[in-house]
């Protein structure tokens, strides 16, 4: 839900702002409308080293070479940190991105001179100052003719069977024709491209040790990041004020709670400040703060993707929630992947598990991996053996089971599609009741005309397929319906406008509603397809893993076997994810968003605040 809240508005001499700021933001609690990026270079510089500090604490904070090859040496290394923390740290990522670049060329120079071995390079000049050119040779060994060491003045340096490297000396200027292209002499010897190497891995083992020291220094960047963003924000809001008489006067509106009014009244009282309080309304546009349960909490994310409600919308969380759950599960299909995902969410939320992409949405896993595991068991699938077939699954769990067919069609298809009309009748129903709510009956006849329509329609259609109410009641229940759907839809759709107006709209709004409901209700099939196609290719693996076993397992066939089910369940669990993470988000944003009339386009709560961690 939307929490209510009260607007603010304060008039302060233009002296007195700068305090008055500094005071709200220790209450931490009252929204000041302002600028949300940099106006000015002032504004621009804080920012950019707000925002320098704040990825400075990203890269210490992933920093781990508890795996690293020389964790030891690093662990041991003793490096300080000299100067400002956050320069000291970018230097050194700066530098070992150099490193790593010349670690890469001496090992490459290293390859390529290990054929030439060991050679005294004076003696080598020395030779160059009596007149003697030095050129040098490889070929494969196939390609080399042993007859060319009696025809040139030819010395094999090295021969692993597959390439021979070797000189030539010569007089400078004798002319000769060689019938192998000439390669570029070696830069270094051989020990001294090693010894390039274990310098270079002895100044990235002491940058190592250097980011690993700066990790002390984590609180400290933090509290200089919150500090730099404080002042920013508090900079932006001072900025925001409007000016009165000459400058003289700042008048500032803010938003907070209304929870929050008793203790702001007396703050604002004890302040001397004067300030005007009342209700915020939907002119006013109010910052949003959604407040909801621990499960519906989970998917303020995918709220928060699309937008945030205006202050006159309902907050479709709470119905986003469980119907985002029920098509996860639904395209997962798969009560094994759903244990995995309840273990890999509790893996997260206890930090055993620590990637940067997971930080903060353990309990979202676990809840979508429950999910999956409960649906999966009525599917009938797990680890992509179909459960309704397993002789050694019990009878009693085979019952709840959703198998067959219905009128000729897959059981699961009907009832995505079931799911899929009482969901855009949902979001019908929210739209007629939000769209009264905010501009009146008279502007929403069309709506209602709508909702009376399809779910009226649906709900006597089901009511004369189950017997419940005679054929006779039936028909007259259709006529009232339509005849107060089309009142609706074609006469009062816009009130105030020519009746024959009307009836074009009515026509054209009928056109775009038949053939949008249409393609959204088809849409749920994607429920049913992705977790058949899921299903399918688990059982594929488990079939070929099948074929590898044979009669039975042996220490031979073990390996492939394991491998062969590791590698397919986890690129399907992969894939699968992916998979039921985007289609049940398009169901939401598309299908459920437009038919709810969901606008999206409210402002996020942001309150002035000491702490902006």
């Amino acid at each position: 839900m939307i929490t209510k809240m009260t607007k603010y508005s304060f008039v302060l001499l233009t002296g007195e702002k700068e305090g008055f700021l500094e005071q709200l933001q220790e209450l931490g609690v009252v929204d000041i409308s302002r600028s949300v990026k940099p106006i000015d270079s002032d504004s621009s510089v804080m920012f950019h080293k707000a925002e320098r500090a704040r990825k400075t604490l990203e890269f210490l904070e992933s920093i781990d070479y508890s795996k690293d090859a020389d964790a030891e040496a690093i662990a041991k290394a003793t490096v300080n940190v000299e100067g400002d923390p956050v320069d000291f740290i970018e230097e050194c990522r700066a530098k070992l991105t150099e490193l790593h670049a010349a670690l890469a060329h001496a090992e490459k120079q290293l390859q390529a001179t290990l054929p030439w071995g060991e050679y005294d390079k004076k003696a080598l000049d020395g030779l160059k100052d009596l007149g003697y050119a030095i050129r040098y040779y490889a070929v494969d060994a196939k390609k080399f003719d042993e007859s060319w060491g009696e025809l040139y003045p030819l010395q094999v340096v090295s021969n692993n069977g597959k390439k021979v490297w070797f000189v030539t000396v010569a007089p400078k200027g004798e002319a000769y024709s060689f019938p192998v292209q000439e390669v570029a002499a070696p830069e270094i010897t051989s020990a001294e491209a090693a010894s390039d190497i274990v310098r270079i891995k002895t100044e990235i083992t002491g940058c190592k040790a250097g980011l690993l020291n700066a990790k002390d220094y984590i609180p400290a960047i933090k509290e200089a990041c919150n500090s730099d963003l404080v002042e920013l924000d508090r900079y932006l809001a001072k900025e925001a004020g409007e000016g009165a008489a000459e400058d003289m006067i700042t008048v500032f509106t803010g938003f907070a709670p209304v929870e929050n009014d008793a203790e702001l009244v007396e703050a604002f009282d004890k302040m001397g400040v004067l300030y005007i309080k009342e209700d915020a309304v939907q002119e006013d546009n109010p910052p949003i703060k959604l407040k909801n349960n621990w499960f519906t909490r989970q998917f303020e994310v995918f709220t928060e993707m699309y937008g945030a409600p205006v202050y006159a919308e309902f907050d479709p969380t709470p119905i986003v929630a469980p119907f985002y759950l029920l098509f996860f599960a639904m395209c997962m299909g798969d009560a094994g992947y759903g244990l995995i995902l309840i273990l890999l969410g509790i893996a997260v939320a206890k930090k055993w598990i620590n990637i940067a992409m997971l930080k903060n949405i353990g309990p979202i896993i676990s809840i979508l991996g429950a999910g999956t595991f409960a649906i999966g068991l009525v599917l009938g699938t797990a680890f992509g053996i179909d459960l309704s077939a397993a002789e050694w699954y019990p009878q009693a769990m085979k019952k709840i089971m959703i198998t067959g067919t219905i009128a000729g069609f897959p059981a699961q298809m009907i009832l995505a599609l079931g799911i899929g009309i009482f969901h855009i009748c949902l979001a019908m129903t929210v739209k007629a009741i939000g769209y009264t709510k905010r501009f009146g009956f008279r502007e929403t006849v069309s709506v209602w005309g709508w909702l009376l329509l399809i779910v009226g329609g649906i709900a006597t259609a089901a009511l004369g397929m189950a017997k419940l109410v005679s054929p006779d009641v039936i028909k007259w229940i259709v006529i009232v319906i339509g005849v107060v759907s089309a009142l609706g839809i074609y006469i009062f759709n816009t009130p105030g406008k020519n009746p024959l107006s009307n009836i074009g709209s009515g026509l054209w709004d009928t056109y775009n509603m038949v053939t949008g409901i249409l393609g959204d209700v088809l849409s749920y099939i994607r429920l049913y397809a992705l977790g058949l196609a899921g299903g399918m290719l688990g059982q594929a693996f488990n079939i070929l893993g099948g074929i590898i076993v044979g009669d039975g397992i042996s220490v031979i066939n073990f390996l492939p076997f394991a491998l062969i089910l590791l590698f397919g369940h986890s690129l399907n669990l992969a894939m699968s994810c992916l998979g039921a993470f985007v289609h049940p988000l398009r169901l939401t944003f598309v299908e459920y968003f437009k038919n709810a009339g969901y606008e999206g386009k409210g402002s996020a709560y942001n309150p002035l605040t000491t702490n902006k961690k």
